[in-house]
C-alpha cells in the first residue's frame, strides 16, 4: 500500500499533535477521504520524516500525532542547481516537477534574450510560490524530504555572475566531448535556454564565466526535455543513478 506523504511548513517534533494547514487537510479529508486512525507520513523540509496517525478531522483541519523521527532523505550526493529560461504554458511546471523527481537541489528561473514569457512584480512572486508548491508536491510523491529551493527570477547575467559550482555546463547542440574522468564533483550548475535557445552572445558569456558547452546527442531537444535528459546524465556520471 502506498504511503501517504504530506509536507507541512510547521517545524515537526516527535510525539506531537500537528494541526495541518488548509491545503493538506483538504487533500487528506476531501480528496483521499482518509479517516481517524489512518497512517500518514509528515515532513517539514528540514530533513527526515515522521510517521503519524490521524487523530481528528473537522471541516477544515486534520490533526496528526507524530511518531519518532526517521532520518531518511533520498538526496543525491551531487548538488545540482538548474538555471532554466522560463517556458510558456505548463512546460515550466513540468520542468520543476520532473527535475525535482530526478534530484535537483535548487532551481532558478531565468530571463534570457529569447525568453517568450515576461514576469515582474506580484505575477513573478506568485509564479515562484506556485513552482515551489509544484516541487513540494513532487517530493511528496517521490520520497524526497528536502524540497529543492525555487529561487526568484533572475536575468541570465546575474545567474552567470553569482552561481558557483565545482562544474558548470551550458546546453549547446554544437558542443564537443565532455571529459568526465577524475574525481566526481560535489556540485554542478546546469544552464538551459528557452524555446528559441540561447543566443550566440549568451553562450559566449556563459563560456567566459566558466561554463563548458554540453551536447545531448544528435537531436535537438525541446526546452522541457533537455533539462531532464541533462540531469539524468549528470546523475549517471556523478550522482545516484546507476550507470
Amino acid at each position: 500500500m502506498r504511503t501517504i506523504r504530506i509536507h507541512t511548513a510547521q517545524r515537526l517534533h516527535s510525539d506531537a499533535i500537528v494541526v495541518l494547514e488548509a491545503g493538506p487537510s483538504h487533500h487528506l479529508a476531501k480528496v483521499l477521504r482518509l479517516s481517524v486512525g489512518d497512517a500518514v507520513t509528515l515532513f517539514d523540509g528540514r530533513g527526515g520524516e515522521y510517521p503519524g496517525e490521524i487523530t481528528a478531522i473537522d471541516k477544515k483541519q486534520v490533526s496528526v500525532l507524530t511518531g519518532a523521527h526517521l532520518p531518511r532523505d533520498n538526496e543525491s550526493p551531487l548538488n545540482i542547481h538548474l538555471g532554466v529560461a522560463i517556458s510558456r504554458g505548463e512546460r515550466m511546471d513540468w520542468i520543476v516537477q520532473k527535475s525535482t523527481e530526478l534530484g535537483v537541489s535548487a532551481l532558478t528561473p531565468l530571463s534570457t534574450e529569447h525568453t517568450g514569457v515576461r514576469l515582474a512584480g506580484d505575477r513573478a512572486h506568485n509564479k515562484i510560490q506556485h513552482w515551489q508548491q509544484v516541487a513540494i508536491s513532487a517530493c511528496e510523491q517521490c520520497d524526497r524530504n528536502r524540497p529543492p529551493e525555487i529561487h526568484p527570477l533572475q536575468p541570465l547575467e546575474q545567474w552567470l555572475a553569482t552561481t558557483h559550482a565545482a562544474r558548470k555546463f551550458v546546453l549547446h547542440h554544437r558542443a564537443g566531448t565532455i571529459d568526465v574522468s577524475g574525481e566526481a564533483p560535489a556540485s554542478v550548475a546546469l544552464l538551459i535556454g528557452p524555446e528559441g535557445g540561447l543566443s550566440a552572445a549568451e553562450i559566449a558569456q556563459a563560456e567566459a564565466a566558466g561554463y563548458s558547452a554540453l551536447r545531448l546527442g544528435p537531436r535537438v531537444l525541446r526546452t522541457e526535455t533537455a533539462p531532464l535528459a541533462a540531469i539524468a546524465l549528470l546523475q549517471g556520471w556523478w550522482g545516484d543513478l546507476p550507470r
